[in-house]
């Protein structure tokens, strides 16, 4: 089980790695306790066990980028998208575009949504831009600028915190989607970068790769360690 810990926390840490340039990406965290084997003769004993992980919390640093369309959430603020399920999730990651039908998505295709939860529809070769608050203002050619919407931002409680799911998006522990927060704040034309620090990944690679050598070590003892205790027992035979 120790072996299978640092081979685990080994897998956790290449990947913040693999993402230290992608926009918006949390750093995951592994955390293990050590559990006591309960029976004879096995006092001395301990299970590793994964404990609750999450993600770090800390904000990426500020990538300006003078895009209209691109822009960072600020404090504790999350943007609201809808999944390939149907269901609300948040992301920080603010690089936005405009898709074929005219609706407001993420690179990967995924609708934006309102502050009403509903995704936005952008005027057929309108010029978007995003206010602090979240409002999007589109100016048509001859026409004067209108706000055509409002991105919904959304702020997690610690009674209902994000957990990251295997898309790669955020959602609820409980499963609702949390409220649009009024004073939600975003910086437009910019994104923010990954939070993940490449030189604490690679320490800590390296730390969970001799801890699995040793566990390793330890295993390949015991297994001598039996076998040269059988060998005496069959010569006492």
């Amino acid at each position: 089980t120790g072996a299978n810990a640092a081979a685990h926390r080994q897998a956790v840490l290449a990947n913040n790695l693999a993402n230290a340039s992608t926009n918006g990406f949390r750093a995951e965290m592994s955390t293990f306790r050590s559990v006591p084997v309960q029976g004879e003769g096995a006092s001395t004993r301990v299970f590793a066990l994964e404990a609750t992980s999450g993600h770090s919390e800390a904000s990426g640093p500020v990538q300006r980028t003078g895009r209209n369309l691109d822009a960072m959430a600020m404090g504790n603020a999350w943007f609201a998208v809808q999944g390939l399920d149907g269901l609300e999730a948040y992301t920080r990651a603010g690089s936005f575009t405009v898709s074929a039908v005219g609706q407001l998505v993420t690179p990967s295709g995924l609708p934006v949504l309102s502050d009403g939860g509903a995704p936005i529809d952008i005027p057929q070769g309108a010029e978007v831009t995003l206010g602090a608050d979240g409002t999007i203002t589109a100016k048509a050619a001859g026409q004067p600028p209108a706000a055509v919407g409002r991105l919904k931002l959304a702020s997690p409680t610690a009674e209902d915190p994000l957990k990251r799911g295997d898309d790669g998006l955020f959602r609820t522990a409980s499963g609702n989607p949390l409220p649009n927060d009024p004073a939600g704040r975003m910086l437009s034309g910019a994104l923010e970068g990954s939070n993940v620090n490449p030189v604490e990944c690679m320490v800590g690679m390296i730390a969970a790769s001799r801890q699995f050598e040793q566990q390793i070590k330890l295993l390949q003892t015991a297994e001598a360690n039996d076998k040269a205790a059988g060998q005496l027992l069959s010569m006492n035979g």
